[in-house]
């Protein structure tokens, strides 16, 4: 007789949006995975990512026990002589070339793993190394720069409260692919609905008419680059047609008059239009239509945040808001109450320019350099050049600007250690490899996307599995590996903190402790806990040195100088086109390419393009072409399409797995062509740091070799 099958639920963690899971297993294989009905938050919504987890399981490719590159090969070793030779090899390379010597990259999905979440900082710290790079700065660093510079802390990032707002004005951002991003929000197409249904609208600015685009009210094709203008335009507006409304927030806002001083003779709707592509009447309308709703809110992302004035561009969305009183209101841009609220007893925050990278003299934020500058401080010779790394949780060579130089860069290391579960385009430079065990073998709970959900609401996951024996947890991996680091004789036999004794802390001794909430609370009530929609937190949850909100911070201001040149100067180039990423809602990230559930069907490892624009250069649908931007060339077949704005193109982001020494066999199958092979490392955003991938200037040659 066959074993009985049992029900977990748990908590995705393979993208922001939380989603809970409803897991049938017997022993130990997965049988099913649906939608957690009773999840008070995703309500029963999953996307097909979910289904990844069992694949991620399952993979034959994925790595449970150490290795070391060989010249003939990988070969398994021990965790005692992995851990040795990694900390041995570190310090020699910082006793010979100084603590800067090693450089730290962590991937995006480092924030997904508790364990990693809550080990990683001791480990890093434990390195006294200057040279830390992250996703962060290729991704979101203009959100935590507005954020600080406002409210007085990176992490304070106000999110929509689309389950109570009557206009959702998105530029950027495509939540329906994405599940949300710095807004966890599971199933958003049908909040969308419902904000439709009970007489909203929805509308998208955005070079491409997106999945979430064909779902609004209305989409407004834009210049990709040029969305700073397009809002200051929308500042200018509202200033000079007398829509200003700051409400309640005034008892507590400075810089109102100096943000109306600045836009009062520059930025115009007709300034705007030239290098937005956005009639003048059409931003005028908008700006009323948002600024006459009784509970709107002005939401930018990715698109936004990877460009040139990502920085200027977020601080303005967030100005938007502010000015018609649509910031910490119901229905508009608002702070959460976190069970486990990680700023609770912060200070005033500082941690801007206080050292600069070697090669470009580019300023640190947050305890990070810009990783566009990573392959410059491996590649230049010198005091303080990087001569090993440590990678976790990321595949820098597919996710950040330049890909080939940084690929170069890995390969000239002399040491390197990745923490990660498989071997690719990254992790194949490693000298040695640590694996952690991963997904439904660990505990999980989202210090970071309870911070910035549509709601509040608290949700532990325990094991489904056991850990194979001889594996390790991310969070034993760091620990471990800071303690040899801070101490020359180590005791193996010493007991390791716990993540999850942290987060029991961190309930206890949160807003919501004194009614008795607790990790026990959260293991007993295993669909999670609802604690109710987002209320008004300003001005208590303001950590501005004087608690008052900053519209005009001087960083900021001083920056649009920079715009005021860009008016006059046009966004122009020698290249004719502008090249944008695009996200589908089963590829989030490179490594789920190896699910063949999540790969299979029609190759999206396309070139979209608007048909004008191929036959203007006589390509056809289905052709391979040769795209060119300054740093190099990719081929890729062309897809035409009219969701695409004229003199734009698109393609995904994660892709090129074609690379040789990549043990990823399901990827390799579907390799198609990095984006990353195109854009440009030099391009940043001068205020934050931040990648500037949106609108690198491409041409695209029909033919290959071309």
């Amino acid at each position: 007789m066959s074993a009985a099958s049992n029900v977990h639920y748990r908590t995705c963690n393979l993208c922001e949006a939380m989603c809970g899971l409803e897991i049938t297993y017997r022993d130990r294989e997965v049988l099913s995975i649906a939608g957690d009905k009773n999840d008070p938050f995703s309500r029963g919504h999953i996307c097909p990512k979910a289904v990844a987890l069992k694949d991620i399981y399952t993979d034959p490719n994925r790595l449970k026990r150490p290795v070391r590159r060989t010249e003939t090969g990988w070969e398994e070793i021990s965790w005692e002589e992995a851990f040795t030779e990694v900390v041995t090899r570190l310090r020699q390379v910082q006793a010979q070339h100084g603590t800067d010597a090693v450089g730290v990259y962590a991937g995006n999905p480092s924030i997904h793993n508790l364990g990693t979440t809550i080990a990683a900082p001791g480990f890093i710290k434990a390195l006294q190394t200057r040279h830390m790079f992250s996703a962060s700065s290729a991704d979101q660093f203009p959100h935590h720069f507005a954020a600080w510079q406002m409210f007085g802390h990176p992490m304070l990032m106000p999110v929509p409260d689309i389950d109570h707002t009557d206009y959702w004005l998105i530029l950027g951002g495509n939540p329906i692919a994405s599940n949300g991003s710095i807004m966890t929000a599971p199933d958003v197409a049908n909040r969308l609905r419902a904000i439709q249904q009970r007489g909203g609208k929805v509308v998208v600015v955005d070079p491409r008419h997106t999945e979430t685009a064909r779902k609004a009210d209305e989409h407004v094709f834009i210049r990709p680059g040029t969305d700073a203008f397009l809002l200051m335009a929308m500042v200018h507006v509202l200033f000079a047609d007398e829509l200003v409304n700051v409400g309640r927030l005034a008892a507590f806002t400075d810089g109102v008059e100096t943000v109306q001083a600045l836009v009062a003779t520059d930025f115009s709707p007709e300034q705007a239009e030239v290098l937005t592509g956005i009639p003048a009447q059409t931003i005028r309308r908008l700006t009323h239509a948002f600024a006459a709703a009784p509970k709107a809110a002005c939401y930018g992302r990715v698109g936004v945040s990877t460009q040139a004035f990502g920085g200027l561009a977020l601080w303005l969305v967030n100005a938007i808001n502010v000015l018609t009183g649509k910031l910490d209101s119901p229905g508009g841009m608002m702070f959460t109450t976190p069970a486990v609220d990680f700023l609770a007893g912060a200070k005033p925050y500082n941690r801007y320019g206080r050292w600069k990278s070697r090669v470009r003299g580019l300023p640190e934020f947050m305890g990070e350099l810009p990783v566009s500058t990573l392959s410059d401080e491996i590649l230049t010779p010198g005091p303080g050049q990087i001569r090993a790394m440590v990678t976790s949780c990321g595949n820098p060579v597919l996710s950040t600007p330049n890909g080939r130089k940084l690929d170069d860069a890995f390969a000239s290391l002399d040491f390197m250690v990745s923490i990660d579960i498989y071997i690719n385009e990254t992790t194949r430079h490693a000298h040695i490899i640590l694996p952690t065990a991963t997904g439904l073998e660990t505990a999980h709970y989202d210090t970071t996307f309870h911070f910035l959900a549509i709601r509040n609401t608290a949700k532990f996951s325990e094991p489904l599995f056991e850990k194979d024996t001889g594996a390790k947890y991310d969070w034993e991996i760091f620990e471990e590996l800071r303690l040899r680091l801070e101490h020359a004789e180590f005791d193996a036999t010493t007991p390791l903190p716990r993540p999850e004794q942290k987060i029991d802390l961190g309930l206890r001794y949160g807003p919501y402790g004194k009614t008795g909430l607790s990790l026990r609370t959260l293991i007993d009530n295993p669909h999670g806990i609802d604690l109710g929609p987002l209320q008004p937190r300003l001005p208590d949850r303001l950590l501005t040195a004087d608690k008052r909100l900053n519209l005009a911070p001087e960083l900021i201001i001083a920056d649009i100088s920079r715009l005021k040149e860009a008016l006059t100067a046009r966004l122009t180039n020698a290249m004719p086109l502008q090249l944008i990423g695009r996200r589908h809602l089963r590829d989030n990230n490179s490594w789920m390419h190896n699910s063949e559930r999540l790969v299979k069907g029609p190759n999206r490892c396309t070139l979209q393009m608007h048909p004008q624009d191929a036959a203007s250069r006589s390509i056809v649908a289905g052709q391979t072409v040769t795209v060119r931007s300054r740093v190099g060339a990719v081929e890729v077949p062309v897809e035409l399409t009219t969701d695409m704005m004229p003199g734009v193109v698109s393609m995904p982001h994660g892709y090129g797995h074609g690379r040789k020494g990549v043990k990823l066999a399901i990827a390799s199958q579907h390799a198609g062509v990095s984006i990353n092979d195109l854009t440009d490392e030099q391009e940043i955003d001068a205020l934050t740091g931040t990648a500037a991938f949106n609108g690198v200037w491409v041409e695209v040659l029909a033919g290959e070799n071309v």
